[in-house]
Formats: C-alpha cells, sequence, structure tokens
C-alpha cells in the first residue's frame, strides 16, 4: 500500500506517520531523510543536492523527484511507503505520478489530517522549553506545577521563536496555501482521504485505519 500523508504542522502527523509505518511495516519516506541518505552515500543526485543546499538554495523539483524515484525501489519498500513532506504542490504531484507510471505503481491513499486552525494555534504556541536543561512542557497538554519554572531543574521556561502566534500563523497560512491545490487534485482522483484530526491519538489513527481497509 502506498500512501502519502498530509497535515498542516501541529496536526500530530508525525506521531501518526510513526505508528501508520509500524502498523503497516512500511518505510516512512520523508524529503529530509533521503536528503541526508543520499549526501552520506555520495550518490550523484545527493551530490547535486549538496550544491543547492550549501548555496542555502532550494532543492529542485527534478532533483528531490529522481531521489523519491531511487529511494521507493529499495528493497524495503516492497510491500509499499508512506511518503511524508512530498509531494507539496501540485506539479510535484503530477511528476510523482508520472515515475509511479513507469514503475508500474501508483498512490492508493491520501490521508490529510486536518484540524481548525484556532486549534492548531493552541498546540503549537503552548509550548514551552526549559533553557537550563531542555525539559519540554505544555501550556495545554503538560502544563509546569509553577508558571514558568521547570519541574525537572528549577530552570526559566521559555516560548521559542518559531512558536509564537505571528510566526505560527504566517507557518499555517503557507502550509494552506501550497496545500490547496495538492488537495484538489488528489480529490479529483478519488484518492484523498479527510480524516478529522481533533481527538486522541488512538481515535485519530483509528479514524486513519479505517479509511485505509
Amino acid at each position: 500500500m502506498n500512501i502519502i500523508l498530509l497535515g498542516p504542522p501541529g496536526a500530530g502527523k508525525g506521531t501518526q506517520a510513526k505508528r501508520l509505518t509500524e502498523k503497516y511495516h512500511i518505510p516512512q519516506v520523508s524529503t529530509g531523510d533521503m536528503l541526508r541518505e543520499a549526501l552520506k552515500e555520495g550518490t550523484p543526485l545527493g551530490l547535486e543536492a549538496k550544491k543547492y543546499m550549501e548555496q542555502g538554495g532550494l532543492v529542485p523539483d527534478d532533483v528531490v523527484i529522481g531521489l523519491v524515484k531511487e529511494r521507493i525501489q529499495k528493497p524495503d519498500a516492497g510491500n509499499g511507503y508512506m511518503l511524508d513532506g512530498f509531494p507539496r504542490t501540485a506539479g510535484q504531484a503530477q511528476a510523482l505520478d508520472k515515475i509511479l507510471g513507469d514503475l508500474g505503481q501508483k498512490i492508493d491513499h491520501v490521508v490529510s489530517i486536518e484540524v481548525p486552525n484556532s486549534e492548531l494555534l493552541g498546540r503549537l504556541t503552548g509550548r514551552r522549553t526549559c533553557r537550563a536543561c531542555g525539559s519540554g512542557f505544555h501550556l495545554m497538554f503538560d502544563p509546569p506545577k509553577k508558571e514558568g519554572i521547570c519541574d525537572k531543574c528549577g530552570g526559566e521556561l521559555y516560548q521559542r521563536s518559531d512558536d509564537v502566534e505571528s510566526t505560527v500563523k504566517s507557518r499555517l497560512e503557507t502550509y494552506e496555501a501550497q496545500t490547496k491545490p495538492l488537495i484538489a487534485y488528489y480529490q479529483n482522483q478519488g484518492k484523498l482521504r479527510r480524516i478529522n484530526g481533533v481527538g486522541s491519538m488512538n481515535d485519530i489513527l483509528s479514524k486513519i485505519q479505517t479509511v485505509l481497509g
């Protein structure tokens, strides 16, 4: 079974991806992991990607798609795989369909974990980190016993810059703008499976498993 997993920042996508790959015995294929692996192995595509990364630029679509093609032909992907973080655009989705067609493969399900922005804001802006020991807390889900103070070492808790509300809103807007055409693309193919991402991790996992069959 070949799956694409979509979800905005804070939707719990990483947690569900880990549990789904264990459940279905398929690898999680993320662009970050692929790039690191290709760089480590020194493959031609990895070296090509390195040039762009060293210049601080984005790796071009054709290089990323080439890496995906290499990765999904590895032995551990024989029973399927879960694509995480790719494709990001409708153009990448079209290119992916072409290489899968060449390989005699297809995407079976596109799972979109959907959470209202108001909920995501609470999840993402509520994170706090200890300056002294690095322990993490969450104002909604795992608050410290004393406000602003780490339970473990008594250090000061702070909010990371990427968890500030204005930054979070910008990240969510970027995701929505990027993903809307992608959602429409897979909806037109009849492959989109929308999942309500509000609830316990087990509830959401159960919903995903139901649509995967």
